[in-house]
């Protein structure tokens, strides 16, 4: 499955490169218009974003439960489920332990 961020990507594409119109990329690629034209007002996050990059940075083995706790700790009202997204989308993981010899 494409996601529609792909297929705004590939329109913009189509449009730029082609030079052809918003109606025709959207049909070579079956896109709704509508999806296209979609703009997210979701706000970027960027102290928080940082603040989760620090935290996992200085605690490699938490997870973003225990890191949604220290934020909760330090007074950002934040879900559960936007940190796990925005965990995900910085890229962090736990990190393993190395075994012994």
């Amino acid at each position: 499955m494409v996601t529609p961020v792909a297929k705004r990507e590939a329109v913009a594409h189509l449009v730029t490169t082609y030079e052809m119109s918003e109606r025709r990329a959207c049909r070579v690629i079956p896109a709704d218009r509508k999806t296209i034209r979609y703009r997210s007002r979701r706000p970027p996050d960027v102290e928080l974003r940082a603040r989760l990059r620090e935290l996992a940075a200085e605690q490699r083995r938490f997870g973003y439960r225990r890191l949604h706790v220290l934020l909760r700790h330090e007074g950002h009202v934040v879900n559960r489920k936007k940190t796990q997204r925005l965990y995900r989308e910085e890229g962090l993981s736990v990190r393993r332990r190395r075994g012994r010899k």
